[in-house]
């Protein structure tokens, strides 16, 4: 994708130079008035005082064509108490008449986490610099400012506990460049850190870092950064990834790619003071040409180039439905969307860092709104939310949960597995009713909650106090609610035992010590079932002309795999089972659906109707989220239905 420039390195250590005479790397260039302006990390021998410790300070060149660089002079040293030990990797933006020069600022020797920070310098003309502040107060690097105002802020993307990872990508706001750095506004910032992510890290086993100033684009602002996968082994792999943000609000990610544009692959980058590394840090965009400044082993600065047309193709091209495959499946079956998983735990977050799987679904207002089960390394459970128009892509996911463990019920009584899990939504008049199993450590239990739909949509979540429905001391779970009174009754679906149960009651408001009765057996294991070890609902039935349409998974006896299949029940009398499927319509086939904290597991709890096709979103693996299509004619035709 990027073509190395022939004449790479384009900036090399000058050994008759004392401040740059061991490494010049990490280059960020800014062009104006036809003049490229270059800054630099350099490193020179070691202070008396410090024999061991070399020190970096700001470097900076000018040229005429973006390759050939002349007047090279030392512009940041260390001066301040809190950049006495170096000044590295600067990133440079111009707004307003200044150039604001973000750089690391290294506080103490021996380094350590809480004297590597963020400083900036501010100049005019590249001649004197006007200005030097700390910014962060905690530990952070890789810091740029947006070439422009964003909805009138000043905004700026940073890398914060590069040095106490995870490390975490994040987006900062200001209305008056003083805030930059002013310590009352990044300590109440850091205080709420989560809410300023931007995720992009894919595993806790990785590490990532700004790279490039975003670079504005009519598709979006484009980020380029450092991605190394297997951080914390001696397998590192430093690679250079790229993002495209929303034009106003960056902190949303409209996609990512996770193909490397560029490896450590040429001499010059596997060789050096660190070998095997390229480090991302300026981007020029010259017509269709995107220029790509990095350093390389540390020692030296390079630049390649590709075309930017094509780069944000790749950023702005998705997958169709019209790109289904089907996997293994010779039978008719739900077919896998190819972008699959759809969504992922994000380390960024520690509520979902570890799995998120288990999804219910609904569509209202154009829109798939997804209410999915999230676990943290503490395995507590919790639920999180994400949108999409289409049904396949992610357009919007909330960095904190909208559900949490409230009831006494739903509360961790000894470590491991416990909190709200697996929800399902109905939609039953104004009101959107979630049912989930409440898991204590000991006992699953039927639970619900409620909201309107008003404030669903607003995103106001005010769900009302969760009711427990099923006794304590007998497990069940699988529950959901008809979306629609039957015989002017409503109509529960949950699972005790081993068995779908099926309940009709006069009034969902369960009182005191009230509990959901063992009413009806509607599937359950018998001799045409043998070979499977229990029975679950998936998504809350869909109504058809010709009978409630159930989705439901099973367990095989051997192995233990989760398969999911259908049933038609009636429409007056659901306790009729008028047919089910013997064959799966879906089962574990893919790498993310074998393998994950629970094997050979796919487990749907939420699927939608539109235009024919049935979307069924469901559960990995117990770790990932993924979704499938199957047109609604196909399914019930299985189930005997060929008008």
């Amino acid at each position: 994708m990027l073509i190395r420039n022939p004449k790479n390195p384009i900036l090399r250590p000058n050994p008759l130079v004392d401040w740059e005479a061991y490494a010049t790397f990490n280059p960020c260039v800014i062009k104006n008035n036809q003049q490229y302006h270059l800054l630099y990390r350099a490193i020179g021998t070691a202070p008396a005082h410090h024999p061991a410790a070399t020190m970096s300070s700001i470097g900076y060149a000018e040229s005429l064509n973006g390759i050939d660089f002349v007047k090279r002079r030392q512009l940041i040293k260390p001066s301040e108490i809190w950049d006495r030990f170096g000044c590295e990797d600067p990133r440079v933006t111009f707004l307003d008449g200044n150039y604001y020069i973000f750089y690391t600022a290294l506080a103490e020797y021996p380094f350590a986490a809480a004297g590597i920070r963020v400083g900036l310098a501010i100049t005019k003309d590249f001649q004197e610099i006007s200005e030097k502040h700390l910014i962060t107060p905690f530990n952070a690097k890789a810091m740029a400012l947006f070439p422009e105002r964003i909805n009138g802020k000043l905004v700026a993307i940073l890398t914060v506990n590069t040095d106490m990872p995870p490390a975490k990508v994040a987006i900062a706001t200001f209305s008056h460049d003083s805030d930059m750095w002013s310590e009352a506004f990044w300590t109440l910032w850091y205080q709420s850190l989560d809410h300023h992510v931007v995720p992009l890290l894919r595993t806790r086993r990785d590490h990532i870092e700004v790279g490039a100033p975003p670079i504005k684009t009519k598709q979006g602002w484009l980020l380029i950064y450092s991605y190394i996968r297997n951080y914390f082994s001696n397998e590192k792999a430093f690679g250079t990834e790229a993002a495209l943000l929303d034009i106003d609000d960056p902190q949303k990610v409209r996609k990512a790619l996770t193909v490397p544009l560029i490896l450590p692959a040429a001499d010059y980058e596997l060789h050096g003071d660190v070998p095997n590394i390229i480090f991302p840090s300026g981007v020029q965009v010259e017509e269709d040409h995107l220029h790509l400044y990095y350093g390389a082993a540390d020692t030296t600065s390079c630049v390649a180039t590709g075309s930017i047309s094509e780069l944000l193709m790749q950023l702005t091209t998705h997958a169709s439905p019209a790109d289904y495959m089907k996997v293994g499946q010779s039978n008719p079956a739900f077919q896998r969307y190819p972008g699959n998983p759809i969504i992922s735990p994000r380390p960024d977050f520690s509520w979902e860092a570890q799995a998120t799987f288990n999804p219910g679904a609904i569509y209202l207002e154009g829109s798939f709104h997804i209410i999915y089960r999230a676990m943290g390394f503490d395995f507590t459970s919790v639920f999180g939310y994400a949108k999409s128009r289409d049904g396949l892509q992610i357009d919007e996911r909330l960095s904190m949960p909208i559900y949490q463990p409230r009831a006494e019920f739903e509360q961790k009584l000894r470590p491991g597995y416990s909190g709200c899990e697996d929800p399902r939504l109905t939609l039953l008049g104004d009101t959107i009713y979630m049912f989930y199993t409440a898991y204590d450590g000991y006992t699953p239990r039927v639970a619900f909650t409620s909201i309107s739909v008003k404030d669903f949509l607003n995103k106001n979540w005010c769900w009302a106090f969760p009711i427990v429905i099923t006794p304590p001391g007998t497990d069940d779970k699988n529950a959901c609610l008809f979306p629609k009174k039957i015989n002017n009754q409503f109509v529960l679906l949950h699972r005790r035992g081993n068995t779908i149960c099926i309940n009709s009651i006069d009034d969902i408001h369960f009182g005191p010590n009230q509990w959901l009765a063992d009413q009806s057996h509607l599937i359950q294991r018998k001799s045409d079932y043998i070979y499977n070890l229990k029975f679950g609902i998936s998504a809350p039935p869909i109504e058809t002309p010709y009978g409630w349409l159930l989705i439901y998974h099973r367990v095989t006896m051997k192995d233990h795999i989760y398969k999911v299949g259908a049933a038609l029940l009636d429409l007056q009398d659901p306790r009729h089972l008028l047919a089910i499927t013997d064959k799966a319509l879906l089962e574990p086939q893919m790498e993310y659906e074998k393998h994950g904290l629970v094997s050979n597991v796919v487990f749907p709890c939420g699927a939608a109707v539109l235009q024919g096709d049935v979307y069924l979103y469901y559960g990995c693996g117990d770790s990932v989220i993924s979704v499938a299509t199957m047109e609604l004619k196909q399914i019930l035709a299985l189930l005997g239905i060929h008008s």
